[in-house]
């Protein structure tokens, strides 16, 4: 087994929470993980990445090479272009239709959504009603996650397991509404 993900988006959205616990549900599996990130300009809205990948062999470097990534992840629909040129030719993207519009010449939203549906097999994903329905805007990644899941090849009660453990320390409150987000992120990308 052999996976690599990139995770983007921009500072706040929660890129690194989603990557630990992927982290998390992978180790506990027994699987090998390696995880770099760049995140120096999150504080400003910047772009962050995490590049993950998680495999049954020894993995030697913790960046994904140009066309290999099996998943781009992102939280913010115009960052998924930015990583275009790592996505293998059978990856696929998993984004969010709300942008995060920290700019002021942000681009046609829905000139970007099919820009991305145009360049690859991708699955759009409406997070802001998801995390809207849970409760909780801070949901927002976690519903993504959920959407993600069916690509990450760790079995959905692992990835659960692992989300109560990011956030056992939260209470038991903020671990249900999490498991709702990622549930109904799960399920909305199933439609």
């Amino acid at each position: 087994m052999q996976k690599n993900i990139i995770i983007a988006g921009v500072g706040g959205q929660g890129i690194l929470t989603i990557a630990s616990i992927i982290d998390l549900a992978a180790m506990n599996i027994g699987l090998n993980v390696k995880q770099a990130e760049v995140h120096g300009m999150s504080q400003r809205g910047g772009a962050v990445e995490s590049h993950l990948r998680i495999s049954s062999e020894i993995i030697y470097s913790d960046l994904i090479p140009l066309g290999r990534a099996d998943l781009i992840l992102s939280i913010e629909p115009m960052e998924s272009l930015r990583y275009l040129p790592f996505l293998s030719p059978q990856g696929v993207i998993v984004t969010s239709t709300e942008p995060y519009e920290n700019i002021n010449n942000y681009p046609d939203v829905n000139g970007l959504l099919n820009v991305i549906s145009q360049s690859a097999s991708s699955s759009l994903i409406d997070a802001k009603s998801i995390a809207k329905e849970v409760g909780s805007p801070k949901t927002f990644n976690i519903a993504m996650l959920g959407a993600a899941s069916p690509y990450l090849g760790i079995d959905t009660a692992e990835l659960e397991k692992a989300i109560e453990m990011f956030f056992a320390k939260k209470g038991e409150a903020i671990i249900t509404m999490n498991l709702k987000a990622f549930r109904l992120g799960k399920e909305y990308a199933s439609k």
